[in-house]
Protein backbone atom coordinates (compact mmCIF):
# COMPACT_ATOMS: atom_id res chain seq x y z
CA UNK A 1 0.00 0.00 0.00
CA UNK A 2 1.41 3.37 -1.00
CA UNK A 3 1.79 5.85 1.82
CA UNK A 4 0.47 9.35 1.28
CA UNK A 5 2.44 12.57 1.61
CA UNK A 6 0.76 13.16 4.97
CA UNK A 7 1.85 9.75 6.25
CA UNK A 8 5.41 10.92 5.56
CA UNK A 9 4.65 14.17 7.39
CA UNK A 10 3.34 12.13 10.33
CA UNK A 11 6.50 10.02 10.54
CA UNK A 12 8.74 13.09 10.60
CA UNK A 13 6.43 15.04 12.93
CA UNK A 14 6.31 12.27 15.53
CA UNK A 15 10.09 12.18 15.63
CA UNK A 16 10.24 15.95 16.08
CA UNK A 17 7.82 16.14 19.01
CA UNK A 18 8.78 12.92 20.79
CA UNK A 19 9.34 13.83 24.44
CA UNK A 20 8.62 17.53 23.85
CA UNK A 21 5.02 17.56 25.16
CA UNK A 22 3.61 15.57 28.05
CA UNK A 23 0.64 13.34 27.37
CA UNK A 24 -0.36 10.70 24.88
CA UNK A 25 0.02 11.81 21.27
CA UNK A 26 -2.65 10.66 18.83
CA UNK A 27 -2.26 11.13 15.09
CA UNK A 28 -4.23 10.21 12.02
CA UNK A 29 -3.04 10.77 8.47
CA UNK A 30 -4.95 10.48 5.23
CA UNK A 31 -4.38 11.58 1.66
CA UNK A 32 -5.52 15.17 2.34
CA UNK A 33 -4.08 15.82 5.79
CA UNK A 34 -2.71 14.98 9.20
CA UNK A 35 -4.58 15.58 12.48
CA UNK A 36 -2.84 15.34 15.87
CA UNK A 37 -3.99 15.80 19.45
CA UNK A 38 -2.94 14.95 22.98
CA UNK A 39 -4.77 12.77 25.46
CA UNK A 40 -8.54 13.14 24.98
CA UNK A 41 -8.53 16.66 23.51
CA UNK A 42 -9.98 15.70 20.11
CA UNK A 43 -11.95 18.95 19.78
CA UNK A 44 -8.77 20.99 20.33
CA UNK A 45 -6.18 19.69 17.91
CA UNK A 46 -3.58 20.51 15.28
CA UNK A 47 -3.76 19.87 11.55
CA UNK A 48 -1.83 20.15 8.35
CA UNK A 49 -4.41 19.76 5.63
CA UNK A 50 -5.26 20.59 2.07
CA UNK A 51 -8.18 23.01 1.81
CA UNK A 52 -9.77 25.28 -0.75
CA UNK A 53 -9.18 28.99 -0.20
CA UNK A 54 -11.01 31.35 -2.54
CA UNK A 55 -11.51 28.39 -4.88
CA UNK A 56 -7.80 27.56 -5.02
CA UNK A 57 -6.01 24.68 -3.29
CA UNK A 58 -3.94 25.60 -0.23
CA UNK A 59 -2.23 23.93 2.69
CA UNK A 60 -3.41 25.03 6.12
CA UNK A 61 -1.24 24.34 9.18
CA UNK A 62 -2.16 25.12 12.76
CA UNK A 63 -4.41 24.75 15.76
CA UNK A 64 -8.19 24.20 15.64
CA UNK A 65 -11.00 24.40 18.17
CA UNK A 66 -13.90 22.37 16.75
CA UNK A 67 -16.58 22.11 19.43
CA UNK A 68 -20.21 21.88 18.26
CA UNK A 69 -21.11 25.29 19.73
CA UNK A 70 -19.58 28.60 18.67
CA UNK A 71 -19.34 29.78 22.28
CA UNK A 72 -17.12 26.87 23.26
CA UNK A 73 -14.76 27.59 20.37
CA UNK A 74 -14.76 31.31 21.12
CA UNK A 75 -13.82 30.59 24.74
CA UNK A 76 -10.84 28.46 23.65
CA UNK A 77 -9.66 31.09 21.18
CA UNK A 78 -10.12 33.94 23.67
CA UNK A 79 -8.02 32.06 26.25
CA UNK A 80 -5.23 31.54 23.71
CA UNK A 81 -5.39 35.06 22.30
CA UNK A 82 -5.12 36.29 25.90
CA UNK A 83 -1.63 34.77 25.88
CA UNK A 84 -0.80 35.75 22.30
CA UNK A 85 2.57 37.27 23.15
CA UNK A 86 3.71 33.85 24.39
CA UNK A 87 2.85 31.91 21.25
CA UNK A 88 3.68 34.72 18.82
CA UNK A 89 7.26 34.66 20.09
CA UNK A 90 7.48 31.03 18.93
CA UNK A 91 5.37 31.22 15.77
CA UNK A 92 5.93 34.71 14.40
CA UNK A 93 3.51 36.90 12.48
CA UNK A 94 2.18 34.27 10.04
CA UNK A 95 -0.58 32.72 12.18
CA UNK A 96 -4.07 34.16 11.97
CA UNK A 97 -6.38 33.81 14.97
CA UNK A 98 -10.08 33.77 14.14
CA UNK A 99 -12.82 31.90 12.36
CA UNK A 100 -11.90 28.63 10.75
CA UNK A 101 -11.62 28.78 6.98
CA UNK A 102 -14.94 27.55 5.60
CA UNK A 103 -16.65 26.74 8.91
CA UNK A 104 -17.72 29.84 10.82
CA UNK A 105 -18.52 28.07 14.11
CA UNK A 106 -14.99 26.68 14.52
CA UNK A 107 -11.90 28.71 15.46
CA UNK A 108 -8.25 28.54 14.46
CA UNK A 109 -4.76 29.81 14.92
CA UNK A 110 -3.21 28.83 11.63
CA UNK A 111 -1.54 29.87 8.43
CA UNK A 112 -1.80 28.88 4.79
CA UNK A 113 0.86 27.90 2.31
CA UNK A 114 0.90 26.94 -1.32
CA UNK A 115 0.11 23.23 -1.67
CA UNK A 116 3.23 21.08 -1.33
CA UNK A 117 4.58 18.81 -4.04
CA UNK A 118 3.55 15.36 -2.75
CA UNK A 119 6.74 13.82 -4.16
CA UNK A 120 9.07 16.28 -2.39
CA UNK A 121 10.55 14.78 0.78
CA UNK A 122 11.86 18.20 1.81
CA UNK A 123 8.30 19.56 1.66
CA UNK A 124 7.14 16.79 4.04
CA UNK A 125 9.92 17.77 6.44
CA UNK A 126 8.99 21.49 6.23
CA UNK A 127 5.30 20.79 6.88
CA UNK A 128 6.14 18.48 9.80
CA UNK A 129 8.49 21.07 11.28
CA UNK A 130 5.91 23.83 11.12
CA UNK A 131 3.22 21.63 12.63
CA UNK A 132 5.69 20.71 15.39
CA UNK A 133 6.25 24.45 15.97
CA UNK A 134 2.51 24.89 16.56
CA UNK A 135 2.30 21.93 18.92
CA UNK A 136 5.34 22.78 21.02
CA UNK A 137 4.36 26.46 21.21
CA UNK A 138 0.59 26.37 21.66
CA UNK A 139 0.08 23.12 23.59
CA UNK A 140 1.73 24.39 26.81
CA UNK A 141 -0.34 27.59 26.59
CA UNK A 142 -3.53 25.61 25.89
CA UNK A 143 -2.95 23.39 28.91
CA UNK A 144 -2.17 26.30 31.23
CA UNK A 145 -5.61 27.84 30.68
Amino acid sequence: MERSFFHQVQDVFEGMVFGEVDGVLHATAHKRGLKVWYDEATREHYEAQLIRLDGEPALEIGFHAEYPKVGENEAVLARLVGQEATWRSGLGDEPVAGEFLGADRWRRISETWDPPDPDDVDAAIEVAARLADYVTTIEPVRRSG
